[in-house]
């Protein structure tokens, strides 16, 4: 092994011991809260405030503006700046918003320049991959039709209808083996139904989004470590869908893993079925150990995870009791199914990005970083059903979250160019590959180098 390589080893593996900086990106400082607590959203968002900067209101790169006012007018929904208030919303400006309108609208809330350096190492330059690919798709998005959003409505409200007719004809039906059919089919279509809806959470607000919740776990929450955390600093400290898992499951490659992480697909397989209710559990903990946690962060749509029980006692006539038995294997099944899903979507395999491993830069773009972060599916892309129920057309999604699903595939043609001009790592496998490789990442100790 030559030198060079072995000194950014014996380095990685100081700073991953130490947790003092990042290991891949060393001039960013540790996140903090990132190992503390209850690992929730609501966490995350307080660490982060702590590292941005922001000096509790908004900041984009290396401004603070006051949207205090703006809030209520905000066309993608008040909770975008709500939840935000206190950090550094850079990434989420820029991929949330296409229309150079809007950054001309920031000198109407502009307070002062910052003195301090971003808590990222995420780069926007205006002749960079993400700008100029934006700009390119700008002009592209003006010939695809008007209408092609409506395919991904009708498949999810399909899924939807299909999951509580199933649900009701479980707890309905005296047949064992229709029992066990519809069971199946509810559970499978709950899971496709929250993958699906992911589709809208990221956008302004709208009614489809809160067809999340249903699952028990608040779409308000998968915003946050979704959306905000994952979507913008995929596989880095930031990560809090990597986070969040620790330490049972450990994605990032740490020489001193424990040996139990040899049996974590064990774990997954015993913890994913109860993911649902895990993260509705721990969520309503927060009211006994947060003050005001109740006022502060509950709303009315944190109840909709208990509409699916009651409509599948009202309709069918079954007693409370088999209701309740019939939806938990229901939601425990789809909980398994979805994790599956999410956990090989995309991110995890060992060519794919982890913090500890080198990279060529430590202030990349933030479009060419987020390729080197995700690994899209041959045998899934291409169908608009898989890609709205299996997370597809990720690499794409990631760079424009706002856009339907259904919009994506207009893209290819400018994004593979702009991919070549820019030597961008855009890569395609398999599901079989990603979901062998989310096993592998599991037990990886190595941090991997350039060359390798």
């Amino acid at each position: 092994m030559a030198p060079k390589n072995l000194e950014y080893l014996e380095e990685a593996q100081k700073r991953a011991y130490e947790k003092k900086t990042h290991v891949s990106f060393p001039q960013l400082k540790y996140p903090s809260l990132r190992d503390k607590g209850f690992r929730d959203p609501v966490q995350w968002l307080t660490g982060k405030a702590l590292d941005d900067g922001a000096e509790g209101l908004w900041r984009i790169h290396n401004s603070i503006y006051d949207f205090t006012t703006f809030v209520d007018n905000h066309p993608g929904g008040a909770e975008w700046l709500e939840l935000t208030k206190g950090t550094d919303i850079t990434e989420a400006f820029e991929a949330h918003h296409l229309n150079p309108v809007v950054e001309k609208m920031l000198d109407k809330y502009f307070v002062k320049n910052t003195n301090t350096p971003r808590n990222s190492p995420y780069t926007f330059n205006e002749d960079g991959f993400y700008r100029t690919l934006k700009r390119a798709v700008r002009e592209e998005l003006k010939k695809v039709p008007k209408n092609i959003p409506n395919h991904t409505d009708r498949i999810i409200d399909g899924l939807f209808t299909t999951c509580l007719a199933t649900a009701a004809l479980t707890c309905w039906a005296k047949n064992y083996w229709i029992v066990m059919l519809s069971y199946l089919i509810s559970s499978l279509t709950l899971a496709w139904t929250i993958v699906a809806s992911h589709n809208y959470i990221h956008r302004k607000t709208n009614w489809r989004m809160y067809i999340f919740s249903m699952c028990l776990w608040s779409y308000r929450d998968f915003r946050v470590s979704h959306a905000l955390s994952h979507h913008l600093y995929p596989n880095t400290l930031m990560d809090l869908e990597i986070s969040a898992f620790e330490p049972i499951i450990q994605w990032n490659p740490r020489p001193d893993k424990p040996f139990f992480t040899y049996f974590t697909f064990l774990f997954q397989c015993l913890l994913y079925p109860f993911s649902f209710i895990i993260n509705f559990v721990k969520r309503f903990l927060l009211n006994f150990v947060r003050e005001d946690f109740f006022k502060n962060h509950y709303r009315w749509h944190d109840g909709i995870g208990l509409l699916l029980p009651i409509w599948m006692w009202v309709v069918s006539g079954c007693s409370f009791s088999d209701a309740i038995i019939n939806w938990l294997w229901i939601n425990c099944t789809s909980s398994f199914i979805f994790m599956v899903i999410g956990t090989t979507a995309a991110h995890h395999h060992p060519r794919i990005f982890k913090d500890g491993d080198e990279v060529r830069t430590i202030t990349p773009d933030w479009g060419m970083q987020q390729l080197e972060a995700v690994m899209d599916r041959n045998d899934i892309n291409g169908s608009l059903f898989k890609v709205m129920t299996f997370f597809g057309d990720h690499a794409l999604h990631h760079l424009f979250p706002t856009l339907d699903h259904a919009v994506l595939p207009y893209l290819y043609p400018v994004f593979l160019e702009h991919c070549e001009k820019f030597r961008a790592n855009f890569r395609v496998t398999s599901q079989f590959d990603l979901f062998v490789g989310q096993i592998k990442r599991t037990i990886e100790r190595q941090f991997r180098l350039l060359d390798d």
